[in-house]
């Protein structure tokens, strides 16, 4: 039996627990607030799924996810406990949120490089993060299905991007390897893969952020535009002709940085 140890029980977190319990695996979240704020999530879960502490998740995972932010928070992870497991980060930097880091805003690292030196036993696989929490629900499809999505990979460690691979497709994913942590650049942050790909209107969902940071950059309080209604599967060659054709964008270059 497939267990799936997910340190971070936000929207990203709670969405991968559902496809994964979908799929036959067990789940076992954790979040920094301990077990007992994880009440009400199992409940919807179900039998299949148990709340624990970031050390338990971790090492009852056969996979860990993790999807927690800030980024100083990959700071606080049972770094031991996760030696050895190939863990899917989830993350991205903004630097407004985060606080500016040097070697981030220079692109002298890509984040998942720098959150592998936060974990420096841990096999790294960058996945989910360039696709919102809906989108994991609406687009996932079974192996073999015509209108299957695919994801961004990247990581050090072949097999252990196999292995997350063999994960991903059983919730519900094709996936595009990119190489290394050190191209994982091609799927961050305002990349042509990143998001809008996946949306069933990216020229609105891209006209309505730009309206949102034009009004937030004047001084107003804007509210961000609501999540995008309706998914587009994206199939793997697509993915794969936007990946080779990105522009890496600096924090600098972003729109919300």
């Amino acid at each position: 039996m497939s267990t799936l140890g997910i340190i971070g029980a936000g929207a990203i977190g709670t969405r991968i627990a559902q496809r994964a319990i979908d799929a036959g695996i067990d789940v076992v979240l954790a979040n920094s607030r301990g077990p007992e704020t994880l009440t009400g999530t199992i409940a919807e879960l179900g039998p299949r799924a148990r709340a624990a502490t970031p050390e338990e998740a971790a090492r009852a995972g056969d996979w860990v996810v993790v999807s927690i932010l800030p980024l100083a928070a990959y700071q606080q992870l049972p770094a031991a406990e996760l030696a050895g497991k190939v863990v899917l980060d989830t993350g991205n930097y903004y630097a407004t949120r985060d606080g500016h880091v040097p070697a981030l805003d220079a692109g002298e690292l890509t984040t998942s490089e720098y959150v592998q030196q936060q974990l420096p036993g841990a096999h790294l696989v960058k996945a989910f993060n360039n696709l919102s929490a809906s989108h994991i629900s609406a687009l996932a499809r079974p192996a073999g299905a015509a209108d299957r999505t695919a994801l961004p990979i990247a990581g050090d460690d072949p097999r252990a991007k196999s292995s997350a691979a063999e994960l991903i497709s059983r919730l519900g994913f094709d996936t595009v390897d990119v190489g290394p942590l050190a191209e994982s650049w091609r799927f961050e942050p305002e990349t042509d893969p990143y998001t809008l790909p996946y949306c069933a209107d990216p020229d609105a969902m891209r006209a309505a952020w730009e309206q949102f940071v034009a009004a937030l950059r004047s001084g107003t309080a804007p509210q961000p535009p609501a999540a995008d209604p309706g998914a587009a599967p994206l199939p793997a060659a697509r993915l794969r002709s936007l990946l080779a054709g990105t522009p890496r964008t600096l924090t600098a270059d972003r729109l919300i940085a």
